[in-house]
C-alpha cells in the first residue's frame, strides 16, 4: 500500500470534518468561543454550557485524532531518527573498517619496504662476498702467472748466460788464437 494514500479511517474522518464545519462569519472582534446561539444550539446565557460542549468535543476528538493523526506522525519522526542514527552508525562503522584497511594497507606497505630492503641488502651482501672471492681468486691467478712468468723469465736468463758463456769462451779462444798466431788446444 502506498504510504502517501490516506487509510480508510482518515478519509472518512476527512470527510465528516468537511461536511460537519461551520460556516465563516465575519465579525469585529476576536471571539476565542464560538456562540453557538447562532445555530440554534443554546438558549441565551448559556455561555457555560458553550464550554461544557466545547470541552467535550476536544476529549472526544482527541482520541481519534490521536490515534488517526498524532501517533502515525510520531512513528513516522521515529522512524526517520531511527534511520538517521542507523545511517549515522553505519557511517562510523565504515569510518572504522576504513581506518582498519588503512592501518593494515600501512603496515602492509612497512613490511613489504622491510623485507625488500633486507633482500636489498642480503644482495648487497652476497654481490660484494662475490666481488671479493672473484677479486682473490683472480689476485691468485695473477700471483701465479707472475711466479710462471718469472720463473721462465730466470730459466731464460740462465740459459742466455750459459749461451753468453759459451760464447765468450769461444771468442777468447778465436781473440787468443788470432792474437797469437797459433790455434790453442
Amino acid at each position: 500500500m502506498n504510504k502517501w494514500l490516506p487509510t480508510p479511517n482518515v478519509a472518512l474522518l476527512a470527510q465528516a470534518a468537511f461536511l460537519l464545519a461551520t460556516p465563516a462569519i465575519a465579525a469585529d472582534s476576536l471571539e476565542l468561543i464560538p456562540d453557538y446561539r447562532l445555530f440554534g444550539l443554546l438558549g441565551e446565557g448559556e455561555g457555560i454550557g458553550a464550554l461544557w460542549i466545547m470541552l467535550i468535543g476536544f476529549v472526544v476528538l482527541t482520541f481519534p485524532l490521536n490515534a488517526l493523526i498524532f501517533q502515525p506522525i510520531f512513528r513516522a519522526l521515529d522512524a526517520r531518527a531511527e534511520r538517521i542514527q542507523g545511517a549515522r552508525s553505519r557511517s562510523t562503522q565504515l569510518q572504522t573498517d576504513a581506518d582498519d584497511v588503512l592501518d593494515r594497507y600501512e603496515s602492509a606497505i612497512r613490511e613489504a619496504r622491510s623485507e625488500s630492503e633486507a633482500s636489498r641488502q642480503s644482495q648487497l651482501a652476497g654481490a660484494r662476498d662475490e666481488q671479493a672471492t672473484l677479486t682473490t681468486q683472480a689476485r691468485s691467478e695473477a700471483e701465479q702467472e707472475l711466479a710462471r712468468a718469472r720463473g721462465e723469465l730466470d730459466q731464460s736468463l740462465e740459459e742466455a748466460r750459459a749461451t753468453l758463456r759459451a760464447s765468450a769462451e769461444d771468442l777468447a779462444t778465436a781473440a787468443a788464437e788470432q792474437i797469437l798466431g797459433r790455434p790453442l788446444s
